[in-house]
């Protein structure tokens, strides 16, 4: 059964997207926790990042690649966040890799 991207990325369920290349798409969150609050999926399906193997190396690397992209695009100079989320302790609620890139307000520290 397709993921909820994988569903997203066939245009089978609309999203807003802010950018797509043919390795990623990226899209705003239903539920932003920031004024800004991205998703960066890639198209090949990687459940999560601790699944990744070597051969998944140039996609991981281009999602952050295009996190800078996108983030210059929306001009963050004060910054941003990028969180990847793995297994149920960390809230990840989709099993198909995916960055978070927050910005817009001050973030807090820790996180957690």
């Amino acid at each position: 059964m397709p993921t909820l991207f994988q569903r997203i990325i066939a245009r089978e369920i609309p999203a807003r997207i802010e950018h797509e290349d043919d390795r990623c798409i990226v899209i705003h969150d239903i539920q932003p926790q920031a004024p800004v609050h991205l998703l960066i999926i890639p198209k090949q399906v990687i459940p999560r990042v601790g699944e990744a193997t070597p051969a998944e190396e140039a996609v991981l690397g281009h999602l952050l690649v295009t996190a800078s992209v996108v983030a210059k695009k929306l001009n963050l100079p004060r910054g941003f966040r990028l969180v990847i989320n793995h297994g149920p302790d960390a809230c990840e609620s989709v099993s198909h890799l995916h960055v978070h890139l927050l910005a817009g307000r001050q973030l807090n520290w820790p996180p957690g």
